[in-house]
């Protein structure tokens, strides 16, 4: 990259490499990749046709690397097009309209500029306007389309095509829209003087002409029978518009609480989420298919990083009979271009769709992906444990989960709670306890600083049934797992009183007659104050004797491993903040009042 010349002046080339460098450091700041694109802009003043190769070949880049990571900025198509018709004229243009209208289908603005670029540049009418078809396909039935569809018309217009122009405004007037009522007004006028022939289909036209036939006396004139029926026809088009406007107006409570209808990457408030969930709620008790995938195309644009509109979508829309392309579609955009990898929950669910409709091997491919870029990640690793299973039986789940704790890129976090998932698949699926014990006994000296390890072990030791004539042997088993957590375990003693309390309610529930003296000596060491908490006073000492850590707090005035340092003290630092850090406890502001232990 060293070597690489942007083109433009020494000056230009020197800033160009130098905000290339801040956007490949951090390629999710929206704002390094604006000061990118704008300083490619003005290369050399502006490019045109007359430019050098490599400041052509410079931008391009850069507006493909931007676009691809932001494909939604329909603003940066529109400048790309224009950009490249300067450059290279209107086929170039019109590649990157087709490619902007591919991956923000549904912005009436970017069809609309791309329309409006087609009647400029094109002599053929059949093409423009099978393009503003396709527009209308997709941008249609949005609330804002007036714009979109003022251009379609004005095309029509300049044509001087009366016969297009009619059937058009047919259509928009059944479309709930910001300015629905201007147009019906356009296209009742329009009615007056069309052919009666195009103002309704020929079935609904013969039986208004016959029931006013049958209504009237006979051996009335044609231009009578003409007026009675215009005269139907116009009130049958007013309860068009009675529909239309009470349609409009059921959307008009969310349409003016969407405060931005367009991408960006900011976060949007919860006000805006709250809106679109609600919105969607309506359109699907509505139940209008066409409407209702409209408006999530529509949400998604706005709320593209949100993961749980990517998913609604996909449940509903797998909710509709023989979508399975569309669920498909959907969870493959949302994967590939919104949902970011450290979120994998999209990509979980997508490779649980994949499995239910027979694609096994693709749904472990996903599942592969994932950990490529989050190797560890637990989550990932049972599912995939438990899809082997589902398709290969126990012993293919047992095999990934080992594959994964023998992996250098396993941390020794998520090698622990590999363990205690594999220990439960014993247990839960193979019904071996023993074997499951085994897999705890083993592999608890590894994981001495586990959280999930120790619960883990814990619950499954106080879940085991038993009997009178067991319980005596299990009680060994769980007081031993709970001394190991309290001995030898480096949990830090808030993690270790929350595991003794789950060992106190078991003394209380099932212990003996016995229980009552081991549970008072242990809500002394758990609950009590530091001084009368011998366990934890052995576990301090360098040699493991509590009578060390005795004299250790006599001689620091009651504080274990408190140092006080008098320069510390001078400076206004606190001398027990490294203690409460110690402790896996977070210090109190001054001015707060500790608050007592409280157990869920």
């Amino acid at each position: 990259m060293a070597d690489y010349s942007f083109g433009g002046s020494d000056e230009e080339n020197a800033e160009l490499k130098k905000l290339n460098v801040e956007v490949l450091e951090d390629p999710d700041s929206f704002e390094n990749w604006e000061k990118l694109v704008r300083a490619a802009e003005s290369l050399e003043g502006g490019l045109n046709r007359n430019s050098s190769p490599q400041s052509i070949s410079a931008t391009r880049d850069i507006y493909d690397r931007f676009l691809a990571k932001f494909p939604l900025l329909f603003g940066y198509w529109k400048k790309y097009a224009d950009l490249e018709f300067s450059i290279a004229g209107t086929e170039a243009a019109e590649l990157v309209y087709e490619r902007g209208v591919a991956s923000i289908t549904n912005s009436v603005d970017l069809w609309t500029n791309y329309c409006a670029f087609k009647v400029e540049t094109s002599h053929d009418p059949d093409v423009i306007r099978e393009l503003y078809e396709r527009g209308a396909s997709f941008v249609g039935l949005d609330f804002l389309a007036h714009p979109f569809w003022d251009k379609y018309l004005e095309f029509e217009e300049r044509l001087e095509a009366q016969d297009k122009i009619f059937p058009i405004l047919d259509r928009i007037v059944h479309i709930p829209m910001h300015q629905y009522a201007r147009y019906f007004e356009r296209y009742r006028h329009l009615a007056q003087v069309r052919p009666i022939q195009e103002l309704l289909p020929a079935d609904m036209l013969a039986q208004f002409r016959s029931e006013i036939e049958a209504e009237g006396p006979a051996g009335r004139g044609e231009l009578e029978i003409e007026r009675e029926l215009r005269s139907r026809i116009d009130n049958f088009h007013l309860e068009i518009f009675h529909r239309t406007q009470t349609e409009t107006t059921k959307r008009w409570t969310y349409e003016s609480e969407v405060k931005r209808p367009y991408f960006h990457v900011t976060e949007l408030d919860e006000g805006q989420l709250v809106n679109w969930r609600k919105y969607l709620d309506f359109e699907e008790v509505e139940g209008d298919y066409m409407r209702t995938q409209f408006l999530y195309e529509r949400c998604l644009v706005t709320c593209a990083y949100y993961d749980e509109f990517w998913l609604r979508y996909a449940r509903w829309m797998i909710a509709q009979h023989g979508k399975e392309e569309e669920v498909r579609n959907i969870y493959q955009r949302a994967s590939m271009l919104y949902a970011p990898i450290s979120r994998p929950a999209v990509r979980l669910q997508y490779a649980y769709f994949e499995e239910s409709v027979d694609r096994i091997e693709l749904a472990k491919d996903i599942h592969q992906a994932i950990l490529v870029n989050l190797p560890g990640h637990i989550e990932t690793i049972v599912s995939l444990a438990n899809l082997s299973r589902r398709h290969g039986g126990l012993d293919a789940a047992i095999e990934v989960y080992k594959s994964q704790i023998d992996s250098m890129q396993c941390d020794i976090y998520a090698k622990a709670a590999l363990v205690a998932e594999w220990a439960r698949l014993l247990w839960k699926i193979k019904g071996s306890v023993d074997e499951a014990r085994q897999v705890f006994q083993k592999n608890q000296h590894w994981y001495l600083d586990s959280r999930p390890f120790w619960i883990n072990y814990l619950f499954f030791e106080l879940e085991q049934p038993t009997s009178a004539e067991t319980e005596p042997t299990q009680y060994k088993r769980i007081k031993q797992v709970h001394e190991d957590i309290r001995r030898k375990s480096h949990l830090s003693p808030l993690t270790i009183k929350d595991l003794s309390h789950y060992y106190m309610v078991y003394l209380q529930e099932r212990g003996t007659k016995e229980a009552a003296k081991e549970y008072m000596t242990l809500d002394r060491e758990v609950n009590g104050p530091f001084s009368v908490q011998n366990t934890m006073k052995a576990k301090l000492s360098e040699d493991g004797r509590e009578a060390s850590t005795q004299r250790r707090m006599m001689m620091e005035n009651g504080h274990p491993g408190v140092e006080v340092d008098d320069a510390a003290i001078r400076r206004g630092e606190n001398p027990y903040t490294k203690y409460y850090q110690q402790q896996g406890e977070q210090q109190l502001p001054s001015d707060t009042q500790p608050q007592p232990l409280r157990y869920q």
